[in-house]
């Protein structure tokens, strides 16, 4: 992929680093020393997106933040498993390959259940959870996420998702509570990293995974038992329109003395709209 002419070095000054995981080259930035803060992206995200955390913690901790197979810098095979669960299994490798240990986990929307896979499986190697506009439980009887998500499943949604890159053009600046947060020249590092219909398989496989991966939410849900002591932060943007805040409160049910930060201006990217904010509490709950 031809960089050159499209990534800002100076939003994304970091040096990229490829690591094989079942075949594939999956991208990974590792930025700064100390305690592993691992960082997990959603859709139509990629590592870019934690740039400011990454340049605002890396002089405390170890910041990692790999891109998912089919997304960001990482390969885009035409044939391979993108469904949450094969993401999850991937990045449970990645994470041995990288021999890290007592992770701290930072993850947002389809990222949260992917990296939570690892915590539920590995608790004592995962040290803090911080989590933003992300669920963990099947969406399929929420009318909110299955009315958009027949749409997706139909001709018209995998035409939109994988030629007109709706996700990226469309919902994304939708899901901001402050449009101004996402300007042309960030917005474009969404863009061209998905640039053609065969690169944004993955990407429509989330679609899809709306309605399919329910029952494997929730098999992750009913073990949150497993770390629940953990100390968890949540962020939320309470403008998103995507991820509502009514599911914060099912994470809170089940983790009561969670630190909450709302977010009363951002939406769905949090990370991309409030990062200071975001970096200085970081700063307390992992020091």
């Amino acid at each position: 992929m031809n960089m050159a002419n499209w990534l800002d070095k100076k939003e994304y000054p970091f040096r990229s680093n490829f690591i094989d995981v079942d075949g594939f080259k999956i991208h990974y930035v590792d930025e700064g020393k100390g305690e592993p803060v691992l960082m997990m992206h959603g859709t139509p995200e990629w590592s870019f997106g934690y740039r400011h955390l990454i340049k605002g913690l890396s002089s405390q901790y170890r910041c990692i933040a790999p891109d998912l197979l089919g997304m960001g810098l990482s390969d885009k095979p035409q044939l391979a498993d993108f469904s949450c669960k094969a993401h999850a299994e991937r990045l449970e490798k990645f994470i041995t390959k990288l021999g890290l240990k007592n992770v701290n986990i930072i993850a947002n929307d389809f990222g949260g259940s992917i990296a939570m896979h690892y915590a539920i499986k590995y608790p004592v190697n995962v040290d803090k959870i911080c989590l933003f506009n992300t669920w963990m439980w099947s969406l399929k009887e929420d009318k909110h996420y299955a009315k958009p998500a027949k749409i997706m499943r139909s001709w018209l949604g995998k035409l939109l998702y994988q030629r007109f890159n709706f996700p990226v053009n469309i919902l994304m600046p939708q899901a901001f509570g402050d449009k101004s947060k996402l300007p042309k020249h960030i917005h474009a590092h969404y863009k061209h990293v998905l640039p053609t219909a065969n690169e944004r398989i993955a990407t429509y496989t989330f679609a899809l995974q709306l309605m399919d991966a329910g029952d494997w939410w929730n098999g992750l849900w009913a073990q949150m038992d497993k770390i629940k002591t953990k100390p968890f932060l949540f962020f939320w943007g309470m403008k998103d329109t995507l991820v509502p805040p009514k599911e914060l409160s099912k994470w809170l049910n089940v983790l009561p003395s969670a630190r909450v930060i709302k977010l009363e201006q951002a939406g769905h990217f949090a990370q991309e709209e409030e990062p200071e904010k975001m970096v200085e509490e970081l700063r307390k709950f992992l020091g």
